[in-house]
């Protein structure tokens, strides 16, 4: 196993990694939407959230030499499930490929953020 890190996307606030190679196969650990210049919550609106999850799990793939499009899998925590359709708004930008998926309404997330995404993608 080969551990994935990157000063370009949020560092670990707990004892896990941001990604982990195992074979042909990268998982990442769930991203919320930290900025990481800051360590802080991008504030704003369900898609500002996503727009930085997304910058976030843009930045683990690239330090392993993946992409979105190498995605086979999310899951995806929303605070509201009322955001749903604004969150597939900014989803679909990034996730082309259309990867398995599931998403769940969760009772909180951590730092009181709206949106989590993880991700298990391939590697060439």
């Amino acid at each position: 196993m080969k551990v994935i890190s990157t000063k370009d996307a949020p560092a670990a606030i707990g004892p896990y990694s941001q990604a982990i190679v195992s074979g042909k196969m990268l998982f990442l650990s769930g991203q919320i939407p930290i900025i990481p210049a800051t360590g802080e919550i991008a504030q704003g609106d369900i898609t500002v959230q996503t727009e930085q999850v997304m910058k976030n799990i843009g930045a683990v793939l690239k330090e392993a030499g993946a992409d979105f499009t190498k995605a086979v899998k999310t899951t995806c925590f929303l605070a509201d499930m009322a955001d749903f359709a604004a969150f597939n708004g900014v989803y679909e930008k990034y996730f082309t490929g259309k990867p398995a998926r599931s998403c769940v309404a969760v009772k909180q997330l951590p730092k009181n953020a709206l949106v989590e995404v993880e991700v298990i993608a391939v590697l060439d």
